[in-house]
């Protein structure tokens, strides 16, 4: 693998110092914290350590696995800003490896292959890479793309975040999750925890039914098993706070066998 495997080597330039240029490549908000911890799941032994060595010197801290198997373990047992994966790989291929990771994570995938067939790209993308790069990249294209994913994971936590303590207002029921106040009419709603988390899941989704599984995976910090047991209590609640009929709803509406759905105004 070595003989097809070529890499550039680049420094770092002139009219930056090692310091300069570290903090003008990494993420901002990366740099501000710990250094960011990256996985190379690469069995190529001597390319590994090369990169390594070079993501080092930039400001990263590097771990290195030489297999599939070995690769996901660490991968699922250790928290990694980025990943890079070799496709090509003894035990498990790097498909399988990004496969079983997706499952339990969104973690950024940089995949590297000697291949180069678009086949192998295309395929490497739908199953929820991140980036390509063939084997024949210099190390700044790697750290410019290793950037490139890394901000745009950062951008994507960001807008979760926003998303997460963002107002949501449907009619006259208005919800806010930073004080966690829930009004209608401009009246302050006395709802539990519970009862706010759910009508909270309700209205970001208002005119969509939503099961109760669903509804388990907004409140997931809660008791499943004791929650699901007593989530029709809650919503019961919900509705009598409301003002609201089960039987003709004007805010939660029932929908047999599937779940619960909160109704966008009419005039919407």
């Amino acid at each position: 693998m070595l003989g097809k495997c070529k890499i550039r080597p680049c420094s770092p330039p002139c009219e930056y110092s090692k310091d300069e240029y570290i903090e003008k490549d990494m993420p901002s908000e990366l740099t501000a914290a710990a250094p960011p911890r990256l996985l190379i799941i690469e069995d190529d032994v001597r390319l590994c350590r090369l990169v390594k060595d070079y993501l080092t010197t930039m400001g990263y801290t590097v771990a290195m696995a030489h297999s599939g198997p070995a690769g996901l373990k660490l991968a699922l047992e250790e928290p990694f800003h980025a990943i890079i994966l070799d496709v090509m790989l003894p035990g498990m291929d790097g498909f399988e490896v990004l496969r079983q990771l997706r499952i339990h994570s969104t973690v950024p995938v940089l995949m590297l292959t000697g291949r180069g067939e678009e086949a192998d790209r295309i395929v490497g993308l739908e199953m929820g890479a991140d980036d390509y790069l063939p084997k024949t990249f210099s190390t700044r294209e790697l750290l410019a793309r290793l950037r490139a994913v890394l901000r745009r994971s950062l951008m994507t936590q960001a807008q979760m975040l926003d998303r997460r303590h963002a107002p949501t207002a449907v009619g006259a029921l208005y919800i806010d999750p930073g004080p966690r106040a829930a009004l209608l009419n401009g009246q302050p709603l006395a709802v539990t925890r519970q009862e706010f988390d759910l009508l909270l899941a309700l209205a970001r989704s208002s005119g969509r039914v939503l099961s109760r599984e669903s509804l388990l995976l907004e409140v997931a910090e809660r008791d499943f098993e004791n929650f699901d047991r007593s989530i029709d209590v809650h919503i019961s609640s919900l509705r009598k706070k409301l003002g609201d009929d089960a039987k003709s709803p004007r805010w939660i509406e029932t929908v047999r066998g599937v779940g619960y759905m909160l109704k966008k105004p009419e005039a919407e």
